[in-house]
């Protein structure tokens, strides 16, 4: 998630010399055809087409609508994991073995905690795989991956080993989903107190009710990650931006042409030939950048730029966590790498 206040200025310049370089190369090939090469037929009215740019507005904007629905309905599904892991924890600690200070219960307490702690990094380890729609990340996106892989931490075993011994971890590591056995091995585990009579049937169920919504809540994050946003929606989006993008220049030639000289330009056709290209790159810059943010939101869980700060909310949920169970050494806050959150 982007946490600087601005937009990364090179990261700007970047996006913008790529999209509105390609709307001025177009409409300087444009203006090459008509007025060096002699063809006149290329004018088309402007006015249908500003019908057109109205509408392919109003389709962009509904696509991005629905991106920005996709990425805020993630992070409030990262919300309730946050509040629902306190709420497991606090259970933890007040239902296992209550009034027990002895170091056993406190270890049984422990693991339940860190198995916890285990599920929130599988989940997200789990929803930062490379889905099938977006294998093939941009040449910016690769090498900011590279750059920052430390800080992504992606590493399975690297991540999850503080949490469970390696025989479990192995073990779960072996399921196609992790994180759903890890909640499983919890309800074993609170089944097993409950029959061995430390933990009361009322506290049992309470704590089982908190490893449902967790369920509830991994299945809402595998929703989005597996279900991307409606193709006839997001590609026919794309079509008519490219579409209406390319088709400016030749609507700039009606509104221009009786100023554009033939032939080669000359420094005194420069009054009329500015404001065709400014308004050819403008144009298709505004529409390309429009069509550029929808794609980038689209999906909240895919290791970009715009993604849900999964790794800043699991070390927030672990340092809170860590210190109920009365742990000093806590790992540091997470903070944003050249203004991106992680």
């Amino acid at each position: 998630m982007l946490a600087a206040r601005r937009f990364p200025t090179r990261s700007l310049v970047t996006f913008g010399l790529y999209t509105g370089g390609r709307a001025f190369l177009w409409a300087a090939l444009v203006y090459a055809a008509y007025a060096v090469a002699g063809f006149e037929w290329l004018r088309i009215p402007f006015v249908p087409m500003s019908v057109v740019g109205i509408a392919v507005a109003f389709y962009a904007g509904f696509k991005n609508n629905s991106a920005y629905d996709r990425f805020w309905e993630g992070r409030k599904i990262w919300g309730a994991v946050v509040n629902e892991s306190r709420s497991w924890a606090s259970g933890v600690l007040c239902y296992v073995l209550p009034g027990d200070d002895s170091p056993e219960a406190h270890a049984v307490r422990r693991e339940l905690v860190h198995r916890h702690l285990a599920w929130i990094n599988a989940l997200r380890l789990q929803l930062r795989q490379t889905s099938r729609f977006f294998d093939r990340p941009a040449r910016s996106t690769r090498l900011r991956l590279e750059r920052h892989a430390e800080h992504m931490r992606n590493d399975w075993d690297r991540e999850l080993a503080p949490f469970r011994a390696p025989e479990e971890l192995q073990a779960v590591s072996a399921m196609v989903n992790p994180a759903t056995h890890l909640v499983h091995r919890q309800g074993l585990q609170l089944a097993t107190l409950l029959r061995t009579q430390r933990m009361d049937l009322f506290h049992q169920i309470a704590l089982m009710e908190i490893l449902r919504e967790l369920y509830t809540l991994q299945g809402q994050c595998e929703r989005i990650k597996k279900t991307p946003l409606p193709r006839q929606y997001a590609e026919f989006s794309r079509i008519f931006t490219r579409v209406f993008v390319y088709a400016v220049p030749f609507g700039l030639l009606d509104v221009f042409a009786d100023h554009l000289p033939a032939g080669l330009p000359a420094v005194s056709s420069l009054p009329w030939l500015l404001p065709y290209f400014v308004s050819a790159t403008v144009i298709g810059w505004v529409f390309l950048t429009m069509e550029g943010v929808g794609d980038a939101s689209e999906d909240p869980f895919e290791r970009s730029m715009n993604d849900v700060p999964m790794n800043a909310l699991c070390r927030v949920i672990e340092r809170d966590l860590r210190q109920l169970l009365g742990e000093t050494e806590l790992p540091p806050v997470e903070e944003p790498v050249d203004g991106i959150l992680y």
